[in-house]
C-alpha cells in the first residue's frame, strides 16, 4: 500500500460542503466500502445522502419519516444497504423537537420503516454488531421535558421487529451514548444522563447519570461509575467508545466538576484523567454562560 506524505495535506481547510439546511447535525454515519458515501441526519432536516464525498447531497427520508429531528444513524458493516435512524436528537435545548423511534431501511436508504420505540422520543446512539445486521442496540435518553418509562438501552435480535429493554436506570435518566467493541462484540459500555428541561432552564446531571458495561452482548450490565480514576460526585452528559486497534483502551469525556477527557487501558476497570481542557467538555450552553459571567465552572442545576 502507497504511503501518503503528510505533507501533502498541510494545505487543506475545512470547508462547508452543505446542504443548506435548517438547525444543527449531531448524526453522521459513513458506509463501510464506498468512501464517498456518507448520510447525516438534521435536528430538524431528516436524513440526507450524498454518492460523492458531499458535492451533491440528497434527502432520502422525506415523505416515510414523521419528523424531522434525527438523533442517531447506524449503517450496517455487514450488509450496508441495512441502516438504523434513531429520531429526535439528544442534544437537548429549548428548542429541541422530538421523535417517534427508530427507521430502518434494508436498500441503502431509498425507502424507510418505523421500527418502533416510538415513546422514547430522544435517541442517542445505535449500534450494529459487526457481522449480524439484525443485531441492534439503541441508546433511548427518553422525554427531554419529563420523566418516562421507555428511555435506557434497548436490544433487538431480529431487525427491529421485536425490542426489549436490557439496561434501566431511572424515569428521570437514559442512555445518552453506548460503545461496543468491534474485536468482540459482547462487550459494550453505555452511558446515562439525568436530565431535563423546560423553556427556561436545564438540569443538566445527577445522581442517575452513570457508566455502565456488559460482557454478554447486553444481558447483564455492571455500573463501573465508581470504579478508579472516574470523577465523584454530580455527574453530566457523558460520551464513551473503544479502540478498534486496542479494545482494552476506552476513553470517555465526562461533565463533572472535575470534568475532562478520561482514558482507560484495562477495559474500564481504572482510570486516568488525560485532560481537564474546557473546550472539549463544556456544552455550548455552559460554555456561552459560564464563561459570560466570569466562571469556569460547571452547573447542574
Amino acid at each position: 500500500m502507497t504511503q501518503l506524505n503528510p505533507n501533502l495535506l498541510q494545505a487543506l481547510k475545512w470547508r462547508c460542503i452543505g446542504p443548506p439546511r435548517g438547525g444543527r447535525v449531531v448524526a453522521v454515519a459513513g458506509h463501510p466500502t464506498q468512501p464517498a458515501t456518507f448520510y447525516f441526519g438534521a435536528c430538524a432536516g431528516g436524513v440526507w445522502e450524498t454518492e460523492d464525498g458531499g458535492s451533491y447531497w440528497k434527502n432520502t427520508s422525506d415523505g416515510y419519516f414523521n419528523t424531522a429531528a434525527v438523533g442517531a444513524i447506524a449503517v450496517s458493516e455487514s450488509d450496508p444497504n441495512v441502516i438504523y435512524v434513531g429520531t429526535g436528537e439528544s442534544t437537548i435545548r429549548g428548542d429541541v423537537s422530538p421523535g417517534d423511534g427508530v427507521y430502518k431501511s434494508t436498500d441503502g436508504g431509498k425507502t424507510w420503516t418505523n421500527v418502533g420505540l416510538k415513546d422514547t422520543k430522544q435517541i442517542g446512539k445505535i449500534r450494529i454488531h459487526p457481522q449480524n445486521p439484525d443485531l441492534v442496540y439503541v441508546a433511548a435518553l427518553g422525554h427531554a421535558f419529563g420523566p418516562n418509562e421507555e428511555r435506557g438501552v434497548f436490544r433487538s435480535k431480529n431487525g427491529g421487529k421485536n425490542w426489549e429493554r436490557v439496561l434501566f436506570q431511572s424515569e428521570k435518566a437514559g442512555a445518552i451514548d453506548l460503545a461496543l467493541d468491534v474485536t468482540n462484540p459482547r462487550i459494550l459500555y453505555a452511558t446515562f444522563w439525568e436530565a431535563y428541561r423546560n423553556f427556561w432552564t436545564l438540569s443538566n446531571g445527577g445522581p442517575d447519570s452513570a457508566i455502565f458495561k456488559s460482557t454478554d452482548g447486553g444481558d447483564s450490565w455492571v455500573n463501573i461509575t465508581k470504579n478508579p480514576g472516574l470523577p465523584q460526585g454530580i455527574l453530566g452528559k457523558m460520551g464513551v467508545t473503544v479502540s478498534p486497534a486496542k479494545p482494552e483502551r476506552a476513553w470517555a469525556i465526562i461533565q463533572a466538576e472535575k470534568g475532562g477527557l478520561y482514558r482507560s487501558d484495562n477495559s474500564g476497570d481504572t482510570w486516568e484523567l488525560l485532560t481537564e481542557n474546557f473546550d472539549l467538555w463544556a456544552r455550548p450552553w455552559y460554555y456561552c454562560h459560564i464563561y459570560n459571567s466570569g466562571q469556569r465552572r460547571n452547573r447542574y442545576r
